[in-house]
């Protein structure tokens, strides 16, 4: 059913990409963002104070005080599972941080609660909403590509939990998000995996990918590199009608015709902050999944997006492990529509 104009939103997690959500929801008239929810109470009553909303030690306490019309949840990696099913069986539609969970049974209980429901229950996959992605997924659509021949994806940086498959499943998420986004499903996976630098976490991976219209790819990962890099993230899409590349998630978009040597590049002008900034694609996914909410319509990006990224890595793990490339069951989940450039704001 449609929502109020203007939304109740409380946040679940006070740590640093909650601060994003805090940031996010705070700027927003159409939202009455009204609380924060963590178990560390000083964290919970500085962030509260930060932005002048209530502060709650349990999630239970909050919805019974707030009745909040969304919870937007951003938690530890390893710590999504317990709170999110709470927040369904209390009947709050979501929307949630990646990874899903780490486990596809966890992953498949949590959406079938919320589909018994009939939940809102979305996912931040929020590289989807980035200038560059959005004009590669309009390329393709409209054919400038021709028949897609590979794709390739790669993302380093550092960090990490304590599972031993922490980059492929936290991070690489996105890159398996993003290439069936662009290119369609992936329908088998061979895997190579290294734990030379701590032994038993497989931080850094190289896949090898076939899709399901022929399609070939490639997937590296790693924590055993550095965000600070030039290009530590890069996606080359390439078809029998040209090529485009993504640099950097929102630094650049190119697109060669096939045999040209004239490029077409986009890249934000000098007054243009909002589409070459990392933490405001994050806004503008946030764009969409309030007017999805208010209009009564699906999420943007489905938490079922979630689940199947996470389906990907244990074929992944599967492969690893047993030195065979492991064929993908196909989703019949179709992705939602690409989100359409926005146009550069006007100089001053």
């Amino acid at each position: 059913m449609p929502r109020p104009e203007r939304l109740k939103i409380a946040v679940v997690g006070v740590g640093n990409w909650g601060l994003q959500h805090a940031r996010v929801l705070a700027a927003r008239d159409d939202v009455d963002f009204c609380a924060v929810v963590g178990r560390n109470h000083e964290r919970v009553d500085r962030r509260a104070a930060a932005f002048g909303v209530r502060g709650y030690a349990s999630i239970g306490a909050m919805i019974a005080a707030e009745q909040p019309d969304l919870v937007s949840v951003s938690l530890p990696n390893e710590q999504h599972f317990a709170p999110t099913l709470e927040l369904i069986e209390a009947g709050v539609p979501l929307f949630v941080e990646k990874p899903l969970v780490f486990d596809s049974g966890e992953a498949d209980r949590l959406i079938a609660a919320a589909a018994e429901r009939g939940l809102f229950f979305a996912i931040n996959f929020n590289h989807r909403f980035a200038r560059p992605v959005a004009m590669a997924r309009r390329a393709i659509v409209d054919g400038r590509l021709g028949d897609i021949v590979f794709a390739s994806w790669r993302f380093g940086g550092e960090g990490g939990t304590s599972h031993p498959f922490n980059n492929l499943i936290e991070t690489q998420c996105h890159g398996f998000d993003m290439l069936e986004f662009l290119v369609g499903p992936i329908a088998s996976i061979m895997a190579e995996m290294t734990d030379m630098t701590e032994a038993g976490a497989f931080r850094t991976m190289a896949l090898s990918l076939r899709f399901a219209n022929g399609a070939v790819g490639s997937l590296i990962g790693s924590y055993d590199t550095s965000y600070a890099y030039p290009e530590t993230h890069r996606v080359e899409i390439s078809g029998t009608g040209g090529r485009l590349m993504i640099e950097d998630t929102v630094r650049r978009f190119t697109f060669n015709a096939a045999g040209s040597e004239t490029a077409e590049i986009w890249q934000a002008g000098y007054f243009n902050d909002r589409d070459r900034s990392f933490y405001l694609t994050f806004d503008a996914h946030m764009d969409a999944v309030i007017a999805a909410l208010q209009a009564g319509g699906p999420p943007p990006v489905h938490a079922r997006a979630g689940r199947r990224a996470l389906m990907l890595a244990e074929a992944a793990i599967r492969s690893f492990r047993t030195g065979t490339r492991i064929t993908v069951e196909i989703d019949s989940h179709e992705p939602a529509p690409p989100p359409l450039p926005r146009p550069a704001p006007a100089n001053p």
